[in-house]
């Protein structure tokens, strides 16, 4: 069973691979095909990609390391450099196999080849699924930030194959399932339980809806597309300032954590902090390091005329609210969250 959603020009393909991407790739007329993958996708999902989409084994591709910190230019040279090796035209087309780090890393790398060539996303986890290699957001991080250096670009199509989540350990099965609550919270069309269901795609199904119904409204990020930084302005630094250390934070565990630091007061943080304490174990955050975290917001992209600003649901279904971000509230939000425990 296949669904696919449109998302202005680039369908969105929910289902086995088998019974959509091979019949698709025919209709196009690329010259070559180059994959990008990562040191994890290139033995847990490249087999199983090529097995379903017929490719020949001896396709080009790049292989990076796994892991957020290698989402930097540095390793983006690397990626130009095996592009050039493969002698890649402007008539190529590059499929991103992996999770976020590489939809956002190889879209970049592929928008910037040659002033842009064409490229797909095939999300292979549950985080990229449902919201990364959906809306056309790719970049890097640079000097310890994330992703400010960066562009929007929508990838030519997007294939989503829910057997992919089946080679994911359950903490990033679980890292993933935050952005399934938050769309969850912003829709308010379903509801994101404790549980993990067998079988993932219905759930994908309605999480996939939300982005693409938000994105085609909004798609640069203007009013409405800011419900889905929701969690990520005191996530990103989070998750950035765990990044070299023996504590990382998922991408995941930080939004996670950021919902709930970030929601004001009230029944509605109670029970979003209900729901996530139950799936994530919880993680202190000293109060000594507040202000490295608040200083790591000063460099987050959403910040406009000199203010921090976190977007989250009102209480109407895809009604936006935005909050000034002080050090004040910041602590007041963590101090609430290490209260959890």
């Amino acid at each position: 069973m296949t669904k696919t959603f449109q998302l202005q020009n680039c369908p969105i393909t929910l289902g086995p691979l088998e019974e959509s991407f091979p019949e698709w790739l025919q209709k196009q007329a690329y010259s070559q095909v180059f994959i990008i993958v990562d040191t994890n996708t290139e033995i847990h999902c490249l087999p199983l990609f090529l097995q379903k989409t017929g490719l020949d084994r001896d396709t080009s591709k790049a292989v990076i390391k796994a892991g957020e910190e290698y989402k930097i230019l540095h390793v983006c040279k690397k990626i130009w450099a095996k592009m050039a090796d493969a002698g890649l035209e402007r008539s190529a087309l590059v499929i991103n196999l992996g999770g976020g780090v590489i939809g956002d890393m190889g879209g970049f790398c592929a928008a910037t080849w040659k002033r842009g060539i064409d490229f797909v996303q095939v999300p292979t986890t549950l985080l990229a699924m449902t919201d990364a290699a959906i809306g056309g957001k790719v970049g890097v991080d640079f000097q310890g930030v994330k992703n400010v250096i960066g562009l929007f670009q929508q990838p030519t199509a997007v294939f989503a194959d829910p057997q992919f989540l089946k080679t994911l350990p359950e903490r990033e099965l679980k890292s993933g399932y935050a952005e399934v609550i938050k769309h969850a919270q912003i829709s308010q069309s379903f509801q994101a339980t404790a549980e993990f269901p067998e079988n993932w795609f219905d759930i994908l199904s309605k999480s996939i809806a939300v982005k693409v119904n938000i994105v085609e409204q909004d798609p640069t990020e203007k009013g409405m597309r800011m419900l889905l930084n929701f969690g990520h302005t005191i996530g990103h630094a989070l998750e950035s300032f765990y990044l070299h250390s023996e504590r990382l934070l998922t991408h995941g565990e930080a939004v996670a954590i950021g919902m709930i630091c970030e929601l004001p007061e009230g029944k509605r943080r109670l029970e979003l902090a209900e729901l996530i304490t139950k799936i994530y174990p919880h993680r202190h955050i000293p109060e000594d390091v507040i202000p490295q975290i608040w200083a790591l917001m000063q460099s987050d992209k959403k910040r406009s005329s000199g203010k921090v600003r976190m977007a989250m649901p009102d209480d109407q279904a895809y009604s936006l609210l935005t909050l000034e971000a002080t050090e004040a509230n910041v602590a007041n939000g963590i101090a609430f969250y290490n209260s959890l425990a």
